[in-house]
Parts: C-alpha cells; structure tokens; sequence
C-alpha cells in the first residue's frame, strides 16, 4: 500500500503524539496526592478461664480439731460467668460430703471436709448448689477453700494424703 507524502509526514507525528500521550507520567483525571485507603482489623476473643491451686497442709493431727485453707485461683475473660467443683478426691469410699485421706500401710481412712465460705461454712462439693459461682474480670480470683479435719479421729499413725480435681466450667 502506498501514502501519499502529505501523509506520510502527517502519520509519524501522529503516532507519535498518541505515544506520548499513554505513557507520560501525568494523567488527565486528577487525584488527590497522597491517595489513601482503608482496612477493617479484627479480632475474635473467646470465653476461656484458667485456674491454679495450692496444697491444704493440715500438719500434725492429734486427734482435736484442725482448721487449714488453700487458694482455688481463677482467671477468666471479662463476663465470663463460671463454676468452681471440687471431687471427692482419689480415697475409695470417700464422698464429696465425707472426704477422706488415705494411708498404705495399714489401711485407714482419715475424715476431713472442704468448705466454701469459713470453717463453719457450706460443703464445697462439684454439683449444682455446692459448687462456688463467679464472673471473671480478666484478673486472677482467688478464692478460700477451708479445711477442716474434726476431733476424735483414732486412725493408726503414718502419713494420710488425698487429691482433689479442681473443675472449672464456663
């Protein structure tokens, strides 16, 4: 195909003229210098509690009456609404009402309780009515466990251990 030469010089500059236009630095829509945007952060906290405890020493028993207290702590998320149970432990025959140490040699059961709120208080047991209730702050709450071994217990001496599961549930 041929151009004629007025076209010919009129094609170059064109082309050239719709080159520069696409590939300089400026454009014709205006905007606005810096450009910004925006970005949603999220986060989902969930309802959790943990819970930490220390041992109820009794010490040495000579058959009166022994008061001893512990600390259940529990740290729970904000609202968070939770129980606290305490089991039987591990002594076979031992209820949540009668709790009992055990000893190896020779056989023996020494009686003991666990309350809630003094020396005199509530049975703290694991169900509805004997547990101990609470809403979590996002703070550790410590919480007393009284313990107390009653008077008039003729076991054969030697070492009595029990152990308690502590149960939170929210």
């Amino acid at each position: 195909m041929k151009f004629s030469t007025p076209l010919k010089s009129i094609l170059p500059a064109a082309i050239l003229g719709f080159v520069a236009l696409g590939l300089t630095p400026t454009s014709a829509v205006a905007q606005a210098n810096p450009a910004t945007t925006t970005f949603n952060v999220t986060a989902t906290v969930l309802k959790d509690c943990i819970v930490s405890a220390t041992a109820l020493p009794f010490g040495n028993y000579t058959g009166a009456v022994v008061n001893a207290s512990s600390t259940v702590t529990v740290t729970c998320t904000s609202g968070t609404t939770y129980t606290v149970g305490l089991n039987q432990g591990l002594t076979t025959g031992a209820t949540v009402t009668t709790r009992q140490m055990g000893i190896t040699q020779p056989a023996g059961g020494l009686n003991y309780s666990l309350l809630t709120t003094s020396y005199s208080g509530a049975n703290w047991g694991n169900t509805s009515g004997s547990w101990v209730s609470g809403t979590g702050s996002g703070a550790a709450q410590p919480l007393a466990v009284y313990g107390v071994l009653p008077a008039g217990q003729y076991v054969p001496p030697g070492s009595y251990t029990d152990t308690i599961a502590v149960t939170v549930t929210y």
